[in-house]
């Protein structure tokens, strides 16, 4: 009998032992993990090729961290084969014993819980309490869908009434070959989410880590072989081009269903891709997608000031910005705005940048690699020709050659300006004055984008009214793997 569901503690850092505790993880990783080369696992077997890529440090970017694999077409069609195979039998595996491997998976995450942050703030450069966060929405994953699966496969255990004699049954059956393709930014939370969703559904996994975080991708697989799943459940491959081997996961005939996180344009190219019926296909495909965003902050007149500065700081800035719930745009009502306004750009003022794995003192770390990092002084640029420089802009220099950038806020943008309108998955702040709440809802709802959105007010009203009529699109917070079934019988004894 499972305990009763409870979220996974982040870690108190104001604690000296959880700190000493944090850096000596540290030592551990660098002497059990890195400076290795990691294989595929397909079927159970390790698997090498010919190329292999690195992954490095953002922070000291000529720090190689360790080795993967450059699996191409060829490996991806070995590890779907390998799970379609595997299927065969681990669909027919009762849910109570797959949740076992989940809880037994959440009870090793927890025990080395400040190993994996670690390594996320070495892989990702992310600072100690966003890669703690990390992992420990990881372990509520793990124990969220163990416990799951159990009240899915108990609520269908019913029979329905027929007047023919009939004997009906509604159940909820696993689909297939699931291609997971997790994002960069959450690379142990929403890898590890997506991943044991799908098996404990009953489904089997190739699981592709983004290129830029194979190695905690790595732990995380790893967790699952050494409770001894089955060979061929859960396949690992990794590659330095995600688009060849994922490409290949996403096309493949017997890829039953599609799990990704990533950008708009990626997601948009694997629905294209995944619509498509291929020689030998017999079903059509499913897609959990969850994709970009240009989310929002609305600050009304009546809001406490303070409360909404250093809530627009943390969401803009939280993991240098790289989060699709990133808050990019503060949306302030004009008789508040040059107030608030000011109170953003003095705490900003207060953020330590620095690589992360340093101290628990650095806030904003680098961002993830070369190209997220033009990108971003790209945008920098627009915004200086479309907007008013309230604070940042420049580049940090360090010893490291690190991928840092200051947090960059600007004012006065229009709502149709491209730093107003476009996702730049940076630590770029655009701040808009709107003339009423009115106003405000209106720029708010104005982008292409939807995916999470937040209010400072103290009007009732306004904020039952944003309920309603703040359109967020909705994100794929749990993965849908499992089919809906009508299961007909006739009972003989009413023929």
């Amino acid at each position: 009998m499972l305990t009763e569901y409870k979220n996974e503690p982040v870690t108190d850092f104001s604690d000296p032992k959880n700190v000493e505790a944090f850096q000596k993880a540290f030592e551990t990783v660098k002497a059990n993990y890195l400076g290795r080369t990691y294989p595929l696992i397909i079927g159970g077997k390790e698997v090498t090729t010919e190329n292999s890529f690195d992954t490095v440090n953002p922070s000291r970017p000529k720090e190689v961290l360790a080795s993967f694999q450059d699996a191409g077409v060829k490996e991806a069609d070995l590890a779907i084969e390998a799970a379609t195979e595997a299927f065969k039998t681990w669909q027919h595996i009762p849910a109570a014993e797959r949740s076992r491997y989940l809880i037994k998976a959440a009870y090793e995450m927890r025990r080395r819980k400040h190993e994996f942050s670690a390594v996320m703030v070495l892989e990702a450069g992310k600072n100690w309490v966003e890669a703690d966060a990390d992992t420990a929405e990881a372990i509520d994953f793990l124990e969220y869908y163990a416990r799951e699966i159990l009240r899915i496969a108990d609520s269908t255990d019913t029979l329905y009434p027929s007047p023919l004699g009939e004997q009906l049954d509604y159940e909820y059956i696993p689909l297939g070959v699931g291609a997971v393709i997790p994002p960069w930014n959450f690379p142990n939370a929403i890898l590890s989410g997506m991943t044991s969703a799908s098996l404990v559904a009953g489904n089997t996994v190739v699981l592709k880590p983004a290129e830029q975080t194979p190695l905690i991708g790595w732990l995380v697989a790893e967790l699952f072989y050494q409770q001894g799943i089955p060979a061929g459940v859960l396949n690992f491959i990794t590659g330095a081009d995600g688009a060849i081997a994922g490409g290949r996961m996403v096309e493949h005939p017997k890829t039953r269903f599609i799990a990704f996180t990533g950008s708009r344009a990626v997601g948009t190219q694997i629905y294209e891709k995944a619509s498509k019926v291929q020689e030998g296909q017999i079903w059509l495909k499913r897609m959990i997608l969850e994709m970009g965003g240009k989310d929002a902050v609305l600050v009304d007149e009546t809001a406490d000031l303070d409360s909404a500065a250093a809530g627009i700081v943390a969401s803009a800035f939280g993991f240098q910005g790289q989060k699709c719930s990133a808050g990019s745009r503060a949306i302030i009502v004009q008789d508040v705005y040059e107030e608030l306004a000011e109170k953003v750009v003095e705490r900003t003022k207060n953020i330590k940048v620095g690589a992360p794995d340093e101290g628990q003192h650095i806030y904003l770390g680098p961002v993830v690699d070369p190209e997220a990092y033009e990108k971003i002084r790209s945008y920098i640029q627009i915004g200086m020709g479309e907007s008013k420089l309230l604070y940042g802009g420049n580049i940090i220099e360090t010893d490291g050659d690190g991928y840092f950038l200051e947090p960059t806020i600007f004012g006065d943008v229009s709502d149709d300006a491209r730093i107003a309108q476009e996702e730049i998955f940076g630590p770029v702040l655009a701040m808009l004055p709107a003339k009423d709440f009115d106003d405000a809802l209106r720029i708010a709802n104005g982008t292409e984008y939807g995916l999470t959105g937040a209010i400072f007010s103290n009007d009732r009203d306004r904020l039952e009214r944003a309920r309603r009529e703040f359109l967020l699109a909705i994100s794929i917070s749990t993965v849908n793997v499992l089919a809906h079934w009508w299961v007909y019988i006739l009972s003989v004894a009413s023929i």
